[in-house]
């Protein structure tokens, strides 16, 4: 415990230089003992030697001793600290001459390399591209093919390291690896598996890799690592799913598969991009007319109990399904309607705009409107009118529009028909109706008609 760590580099390096092999096979084995406690400094300073060792030409069995040796350092070393030392073992050639070793070696000295390769491209993402270059994404295929034990973990965490890359994602569908990848997802750290989860995201953006993601059983293995990855995985495997989804094919099996609660907890989970992906998935998962059932459900449920964010959040989703019209009368079943006049008059800022613009467009539907009437929108709405939020306005005098071209409710907004930001929505819409435009929010609101003509949108 008090060693004099300088000096022990001296004797290390003096053996390293003069001694003979077994005496060098010695010391570097017991460097590798001391790894743990010796100073960062001092492991730095041995790598250059031993990456040197794994780059020779084996002559004899001494040699190859010392290149197992060698390589257990390494992979000691690269264990310790935050990837400072990973990342220094590649800047001196040693993901290239783990590569070049792997298809040459067995056993116990085979494992030693693929487990501090795994530790190295985990940590450095230049030794990614040293390892595509040295053709090392075939040597891990191949090595795959063959190996069940436990050492096939980190053989599929090199995979999904190497799959950040552009180059390796596209020779990996071209070389059939793709079940890899999949198979990734429930194997290693929780770091590697969320890295497996974004490279399939990426690769799912592209129609045919979808279909044999699907074919390959990708569906529930990203929905079980939604459900039981930590806060950083959950957002990126329901953004892969999302892109997943994104066929008509695919709505429903990702629905079976549960990902629907999952999305409802992430859309009331902290941080804005959880809401957004969770509401981008249910406007996609919401084509389909039993999901969109379950998922107004859930949204009628945060709208009651959930915090002005997850409100805001809910009523924006809510906003958006009603522009899809197997979903008007889903969104009125589901009770969501007296909720929405209730927060109206008592949310958040925020809540009130996203609720009046959900309003807006559920009154253009005649049901929606007497069920809005009747939960007492409508004073409401003619108060909002003044309201400082230009959004706001814009939003109730929208639905004030709907309400006065119906003849039911027309006496009952008389008083503000001279309006400024009446007569202003009021030319707006009619513009539009003569145009023959569609009313759209945004992108995502779409006809299962366009959704399907279109099965690539992402």
């Amino acid at each position: 415990m008090n060693l004099d760590w300088e000096q022990a580099l001296n004797e290390y390096q003096s053996v390293i230089a003069s001694g003979t092999k077994r005496m060098q096979i010695k010391a570097i084995k017991m460097l590798a003992q001391f790894s743990k406690r010796a100073p960062e400094d001092v492991l730095a300073s041995s790598i250059p030697t031993l990456t040197g060792i794994l780059g020779r030409e084996p002559s004899n069995d001494l040699d190859r001793s010392l290149q197992k040796a060698a390589a257990y350092c390494l992979k000691c070393i690269a264990s310790r600290g935050d990837g400072g030392l990973a990342k220094e073992i590649s800047r001196h050639d040693g993901a290239h001459c783990l590569v070049k070793l792997l298809p040459h070696s067995d056993g116990k000295f085979q494992e030693v390399l693929i487990k501090c390769l795994a530790i190295i491209v985990s940590f450095c993402d230049e030794s990614r591209a040293i390892v595509d270059e040295d053709e090392g994404l075939e040597i891990i295929i191949r090595l795959l093919n063959s190996r069940t034990d436990d050492v096939r973990g980190y053989l599929l965490e090199i995979l999904s390291a190497l799959a950040m890359l552009r180059e390796v994602r596209r020779d990996m569908t071209r070389l059939g690896a793709l079940r890899y990848l999949v198979e990734a997802l429930s194997c290693g750290s929780m770091v590697s598996r969320e890295r497996a989860c974004q490279a399939i995201g990426f690769l799912g953006v592209a129609r045919r890799a979808r279909r044999m993601l699907v074919e390959l059983g990708v569906i529930p293995k990203l929905v079980e690592l939604f459900r039981y990855g930590d806060g950083t995985t959950k957002l990126v495997a329901g953004n892969t799913i999302g892109v997943i989804s994104a066929h008509a094919n695919y709505i429903r099996p990702v629905a079976q598969a549960g990902a629907i609660p999952l999305y409802a907890e992430l859309l009331q989970g902290p941080g804005p991009s959880g809401k957004e992906i969770a509401e981008d998935a249910f406007c996609i998962l919401a084509v389909a007319e039993d999901n969109a059932v379950e998922i107004a459900g859930y949204l009628t449920r945060i709208l009651r109990e959930g915090d002005d964010e997850a409100k805001a959040a809910a009523a924006d989703v809510i906003w958006d399904l009603s522009g899809y019209k197997h979903s008007i009368p889903v969104i009125r079943d589901s009770g969501a309607i007296p909720i929405l006049v209730e927060l109206l008059g008592s949310g958040s800022q925020e809540v009130k705009e996203n609720v009046s613009g959900a309003i807006a467009q559920l009154s253009y539907d005649g049901a929606d409107r007497m069920e809005l009437a009747e939960a007492g929108a409508i004073p409401l709405l003619t108060h909002m009118l003044h309201d400082e939020s230009e959004e706001l306005k814009n939003n109730v005098a929208e639905a004030i529009v709907n309400f006065s071209e119906d003849p039911l409710y027309r006496d009952r907004v008389s008083d503000v028909v001279n309006d400024l930001s009446f007569r202003n929505m009021q030319s707006i819409l009619n513009h539009v109706r003569a145009s023959n435009e569609h009313m759209s929010r945004s992108l995502r609101r779409m006809s299962i008609e366009q959704f399907t003509s279109n099965p690539s949108i992402v």
